[in-house]
């Protein structure tokens, strides 16, 4: 089993900052890339960003400039760096993982729980 602990989320003003960090634990031989996702109230779940292991990145456009995702290949950790948070970058941020847990399986898909991240005055 694997799991994905996120943490960080919280209240902030428009213009300020957030780190989101996310933990994989369990059974892992290997992690093939590690990303962030997003539901604002009433939408779909969105991709903000995404790493893989080789050091890829990639954004969605509305965050470009602002978010930056960073991993630690070695402890199984990503972490979001978000600034200059707008309202609309309210939602749920969820953690996801491509995990390869035995060896000799494929890649599978894992998801944390959630964080909330509110930006508001």
């Amino acid at each position: 089993q694997v799991q994905l602990v996120e943490s960080g989320g919280g209240l902030v003003q428009p213009g300020g900052s957030l780190r989101l960090f996310c933990a994989a634990s369990g059974s892992i031989v290997s992690i093939d890339y590690m990303a962030w996702y997003r539901q604002a109230p009433g939408k779909q779940r969105e991709l903000v960003a995404l790493m893989t292991t080789g050091g890829s990145r990639n954004y969605a456009d509305s965050v470009k400039g602002r978010f930056t995702i960073s991993r630690d290949n070695a402890k199984n950790t990503v972490s979001l760096q978000m600034n200059g948070l707008r309202p609309e970058d309210t939602g749920d941020y969820y953690c996801n993982a491509g995990v390869v847990p035995a060896a000799g399986s494929g890649v599978y898909n894992y998801w944390g729980q959630g964080t909330q991240v509110t930006v508001s005055s």
